[in-house]
């Protein structure tokens, strides 16, 4: 078998892209090139990677089982410019969630940074479905998620607990009740985060615990619009303690006590069945072990 690494290159971008063009433009190839390269390594595989639905290619079976494969290659390819077994350095391709990435991760990755200086992090904020798809994509090499998830192709590992805090201006009507009647919870109006986030998952799954169906007023991708959409008087909030540290502590915006069950567990994810690097392994040891 003679198969190159432009061409391993080019397969795990069409896989990542779905499209042979823009994996070509990536590539810096022609398509015409980029065809060629594509059937070569399909010739000297045996099988089919892709199968083409309109103007989209999409993994065969087959390319589905070589994909990881070929992504561990690639991964110890990189490796090779570092051959010392105790060497720690070079790019940390890392992708987070919207909480981890903005209250975590800037701690994480300098503490880390501090112990080994040569290592070049990069950092992808993406929601917890986004985060997956860098991972199995080969675009990022750990993952940090912020919820549950049915996901494949990925080995996912408890990292640590959070807890989500439903939270109001503090003029808010409902605080002058003693208490949000059982009943009413479903029928506020809520501003939470988009569907495909961690916070949005388990929120979903609070509510779904009570056989309820909530209200949502607003659905936003970002933690900030959510906070000033709430005080400004659209709706009630549900996000992270740590997103809420500074307006709770101020008292800008008040938690509202509630019976919906909204802890969860952050998660770390990898790619199934493919062995980690020395970097990416230390990663993970190091922030297994770390407090904030």
């Amino acid at each position: 078998m003679n198969v190159s690494l432009r061409q391993l290159q080019l397969f795990a971008a069409i896989a990542r892209l779905d499209s042979l063009t823009a994996a070509a433009d990536e590539q810096a190839i022609s398509q015409s090139a980029a065809s060629q390269s594509l059937k070569e390594l399909e010739r000297q595989l045996g099988y089919d990677l892709f199968r083409k639905i309109g103007r989209t290619l999409t993994l065969t079976e087959a390319g589905q089982q070589a994909l990881p494969k070929i992504l561990q290659v690639l991964i110890h390819l990189d490796s090779l410019a570092f051959p010392q077994a105790d060497f720690i350095g070079g790019k940390l391709r890392v992708s987070a969630s919207e909480t981890i990435a903005s209250y975590l991760m800037p701690k994480l990755l300098a503490g880390f940074i501090a112990n080994y200086p040569l290592v070049e992090p990069e950092l992808s904020i993406h929601n917890s479905d986004g985060v997956i798809e860098r991972v199995t994509s080969g675009l990022a090499s750990i993952g940090f998620i912020e919820g549950p998830t049915s996901a494949t192709g990925v080995s996912i590992n408890r990292w640590r607990e959070d807890q989500l805090k439903v939270f109001c201006r503090p003029d808010a009507q409902w605080l002058k009740l003693a208490k949000v009647p059982e009943g009413e919870w479903s029928t506020l109006p809520w501003i939470v985060r988009e569907r495909g986030s961690g916070t949005r998952a388990v929120f979903d799954q609070a509510f779904a615990q009570r056989q309820e169906t909530p209200r949502i007023r607003l659905a936003l991708n970002r933690q900030e619009a959510i906070k000033q959409s709430v005080r400004a008087g659209l709706g009630i909030g549900c996000l992270s303690e740590l997103a809420l540290v500074d307006e709770l502590t101020t008292g800008t915006l008040v938690e509202l006590p509630t019976v919906l069950q909204l802890k969860r567990t952050f998660a770390i994810v990898h790619l199934d069945k493919v062995a980690l690097t020395p970097l990416v392994h230390r990663f993970t040891d190091f922030a297994q072990h770390w407090r904030p």
